[in-house]
């Protein structure tokens, strides 16, 4: 998993690394004077009263001790053990105003304080001994201290290690200062430890970013700005961003565009950005694979993986796989290269690919995004909250089929149908009811407890699922399944007009007749983690 470390030639690169790195703060220039003079009259009589305590602040800049020798056992704390045999080099670092005996090895950075000796010469029986994990670990950078106004240079002062660090559902960065003014002894540290740290290969180096100015409050590409783009530098992470100028830009660029260069896509937005990324990505996978998207085929999964970064009016998407809507979480998940493969939907109308997806609402949802949509002059909230009120004004029931292909009984009973990962859909039917009835279900809606404790509301576990509204004709296409028996239930779900507009992750579609929508198991691979295992208390949103 780790690259052998390679030893040191080329001193110009190490010098040029250094310039990179601008992690302090500047300092105002030092001042001469009599205060100087009495303060290094103070050091020299501490010197005298306690020399041993100048010979401890003199062991922070010793060079670096390499393996070498026959192999020794260490002790650390609570007689845990290491071979030396594993230390890839060993050096002393000042770590928290401490001076510690520090090793790494493949896996760890160990450090011991150093303790100072007993009146009998005897140093301390026991010392506390600290790691940190290199998986956990995603940049070093060179520490410098640097006047007013001075750009570059500055006086060497050690290593950070910027490390990510898990605090309830958040993920955030944080520094771990390695003090040492020897520029010998960092340049011996600062190798190896870049050496190990390429090793993980799940980690991005090269991303292709999209942007989406107009989500929520137009504050997309300031939250990619101040908060994401910084950690992906700190990461040495290359980033192409694109601002996005219309709907479907994203989509033309994934569709036409050269992908090889990349590790990863990310969407800088809500749901529907994501949706249409995700779409991109999954039909740029079939085009390459020359799958016939005129017919019902199994597809391909995507070849890179997807990165959200929360930044839209809902971020359902985003909460699923990070536990919370937090940019700097999913900043960290991408850099970190954590992977989560997910479920997505095809939608197919009259055996041809309309789009991929993760969500729909057919009924109420689909016709207040068809009002909303011809409404784009209002103001965005103000645009929703009419056609909320206008629809619910108009409420009536919706004259269809549902049909759906149910997952079986000993599949649902030994594995919970839960999370995006299993192979299965949540089918939510509103069977008729009155306004009154209705507006207390939506109120319910984003409530995680007892979202559907209502009579009229019936919840269903599917495979597949065809909606067909009475009018129109007879089914003209099937499922991969041919065996599979369909459960039909003649179900009004809500609100009967001519057309059939049907929302698609936030993304008004017209559908002229039936709709086939099937589930395909970890068919993409988003960057974050499976929330349910995470034992970190229930997420505080909703789960797709």
């Amino acid at each position: 998993m780790f690259e052998s470390p390679r030893k040191s030639t080329n001193r110009h690169a190490w010098s040029e690394s250094q310039e990179e790195l601008r992690e302090t703060q500047p300092v105002s220039p030092l001042k001469t004077g009599s205060r100087g003079r009495k303060k290094k009259r103070k050091q020299h009589k501490q010197h005298q009263q306690h020399p041993q305590r100048q010979q401890r602040s003199n062991r922070s800049v010793s060079i670096p001790r390499l393996r070498t020798g026959k192999p020794s056992a260490l002790t650390l704390g609570k007689g845990a053990a290491f071979n030396a045999e594993d230390a890839i080099v060993k050096g002393i670092f000042e770590i928290e105003k401490k001076s510690c005996d520090v090793v790494l090895t493949a896996t760890r950075v160990i450090w011991t304080p150093i303790e100072p000796e007993t009146p009998t010469g005897e140093s301390g029986s026991w010392r506390r001994e600290e790691h940190v994990e290199l998986r956990n670990v995603f940049a070093v950078k060179v520490k410098r201290r640097r006047s007013v106004g001075q750009q570059w240079g500055g006086t060497l002062l050690g290593l950070t290690l910027f490390c990510c660090v898990r605090k309830g559902a958040k993920l955030k960065e944080r520094p771990m200062h390695l003090n040492n003014l020897s520029a010998d002894h960092c340049e011996v540290w600062f190798r190896h430890l870049k050496d190990l740290l390429s090793g993980f290969q799940d980690r991005p180096k090269s991303l292709m970013v999209f942007v989406n100015p107009t989500s929520h409050r137009k504050e997309a590409y300031q939250t990619y700005r101040d908060e994401v783009a910084p950690l992906f530098k700190l990461a040495d992470i290359k980033a192409d961003v694109t601002v996005t100028k219309r709907r479907g830009h994203a989509l033309a660029i994934l569709r036409e565009g050269q992908l090889d260069a990349y590790d990863g896509v990310v969407c800088v937005g809500g749901d529907g950005s994501v949706a249409e990324v995700a779409h991109a990505l999954l039909l740029r996978a079939q085009m390459d694979a020359g799958r016939d998207t005129d017919s019902i085929f199994t597809p391909v999964r995507a070849a890179l993986p997807l990165g959200v970064i929360p930044a839209g009016s809902t971020d359902i998407v985003a909460c699923s796989v990070h536990g919370i809507s937090h940019p700097v979480t999913a900043a960290m998940h991408i850099i970190m290269g954590h992977r989560q493969a997910v479920d997505v939907s095809s939608f197919s109308s009259q055996g041809r690919l309309i789009r991929f997806g993760f969500s729909c609402m057919f009924g109420f949802g689909g016709r207040t995004l068809a009002l909303a949509e011809k409404h784009r002059w209002m103001p965005p909230s103000q645009r929703l909250e009419f056609a909320v009120i206008r629809t619910l004004a108009n409420l009536k029931p919706e004259d269809c089929e549902l049909s759906f292909l149910s997952v079986k009984q000993d599949q649902e009973t030994t594995k919970e149908p839960k999370g995006l990962d299993n192979g299965s859909m949540s089918v939510i039917a509103v069977r008729n009811a009155s306004r009154s009835e209705f507006i207390k279900h939506l109120k319910r809606y984003g409530n995680l407890n007892n979202q559907f404790g209502f009579p009229f509301v019936e919840t269903h576990t599917a495979r597949a699922v065809r909606l067909r509204p009475r009018s129109r004709g007879d089914w003209a296409e099937d499922v991969s399944e041919k065996a599979a028996d369909f459960d039909s239930k003649n179900i009004p779900i809500i609100s009967s007009e001519v057309s059939y507009p049907w929302n698609i992750d936030g993304d008004l579609l017209e559908v002229p007749g039936e709709l086939l929508i099937r589930v395909h198991p970890q068919l993409i691979l988003l960057f974050g983690v499976n929330t349910e295992e995470v034992d970190d208390g229930p997420a505080k949103c909703g789960c797709i």
